[in-house]
């Protein structure tokens, strides 16, 4: 009976494993499209985090697919000459770090 009980404890663990590990990766090509959206790593000239947005300084603005953006999930997108505020919540940060290793 308890050699049962084992069995489905460790069966649970390797599932949630499994299915963190795959959140992970959705995480990084959600990731990765929004720095595509954003004109790809080279036209990201600077950027910051602000709390819950994004701040982010671009060469060119106009390659900027701000639909894919919103899509994506952004809740907000302030544009100004060169510069996109993107309210993106909690994810602002995991964005940054992504882009951090883009460019190493």
């Amino acid at each position: 009976m308890n050699l049962q009980y084992l069995i489905i404890i460790i069966v649970l663990v390797l599932i949630a494993f499994a299915v963190s590990k795959a959140m992970k990766k959705d995480i990084k090509i959600e990731m990765n499209k929004l720095v595509a959206s954003l004109g790809g790593k080279d036209n990201i000239v600077s950027y910051e985090v602000n709390k819950s947005r994004f701040v982010v300084t671009l060469k060119n603005v106009e390659l900027v697919n701000k639909e894919a953006i919103q899509k994506m999930g952004a809740k907000g997108i302030v544009e100004i000459d060169n510069q996109l505020k993107i309210i993106l919540g909690d994810e602002a940060r995991q964005l940054k770090k992504q882009i951090d290793e883009l460019r190493r």
